[in-house]
């Protein structure tokens, strides 16, 4: 089995888009709704195209701050591309991070709170509710960003169903508190499907000796983590997708953005 090669993609530093992007829900029906997860009920915002499906499923899993504006227009643009999106508020239990100021707070308070194991269970509730409003549950994905992009390469471990994942920049051997004892570099024997994962070189929380670790745990690992792949972009910080943060790169974003939809397109089976 040969290891994996890193071949940095070159970008041109940028800033924060002058205006965050903002996805039309014309054509969608997009909405808040709430998904049974044993005894509650579970905030998650979902975008699906009006016309009749059923259509491929993505699970959109959030950074630290919620599903927030930036997530749901996520799920409006998956929704555009066909999918049906859902986004759930995958902290409801443990607190509200838009009423917090401080990054550093809301990994104390409400991140470092939540168990990865709920979080696993809350996803597959969450494909319950699509199976049950047009989603097509021989195709599903997922996909998730910082906090979430780790919660993806979880994920991949976990749900036999998946047919493909999309991690960007997510966390590959350490958790946001001592309740994660599980990490991605720990499961590449035991993944149900594909992972792409989307890193910054310049990106300091995740170190490129992670990136390397973990192309080599793929290279050694199953079929699916072998048929994984990792891109890392040259000169991109942390969240170079997330439009309204000042580590926004357009280029790289743009180009991420196409590299996801390319993996899902070309690893969900036929309907």
């Amino acid at each position: 089995m040969s290891e994996q090669k890193n071949v940095p993609i070159k970008t041109t530093a940028e800033t924060t888009a002058e205006t965050p992007i903002k996805t039309s829900a014309s054509g969608l029906k997009v909405a808040w709704t709430t998904v049974p997860v044993a005894d509650e009920s579970m905030p998650a915002y979902y975008a699906i195209p009006q016309q009749p499906g059923p259509f491929p499923v993505i699970l959109v899993v959030q950074e630290i701050f919620g599903v927030h504006e930036h997530i749901q227009d996520v799920c409006r643009r998956f929704a555009q591309e066909g999918f049906l999106a859902i986004a759930p508020a995958l902290y409801f239990r443990q607190g509200d991070p838009s009423a917090y100021t401080e990054n550093a707070q809301i990994v104390s308070d409400i991140v470092s709170q939540v168990p990865d194991e709920q979080v696993l269970e809350d996803l597959d509730a969450c494909l319950v509710w699509a199976g049950l409003h047009g989603g097509n549950l021989a195709q599903i994905c997922i996909t998730g960003f910082c906090w979430g992009g780790r919660i993806t390469w979880r994920y991949a471990a976990h749900q036999p169903m998946l047919s493909a994942a999309v991690a960007w920049y997510g966390r590959l051997s350490m958790g946001h508190g001592p309740i994660h004892t599980v990490h991605p570099l720990d499961e590449t024997e035991h993944l149900q499907a594909p992972v792409l994962g989307l890193y910054g070189e310049k990106d300091a929380g995740i170190p490129l000796a992670d990136v390397k670790r973990m192309q080599k745990a793929l290279a050694a690992g199953n079929d699916y983590a072998q048929q994984s792949k990792i891109s890392v972009y040259e000169g991109a910080d942390h969240a170079f997708f997330a439009d309204y943060r000042p580590t926004y790169q357009a280029k790289a974003a743009k180009d991420g953005w196409q590299r996801c939809l390319d993996w899902f397109r070309a690893h969900l089976p036929r309907s």
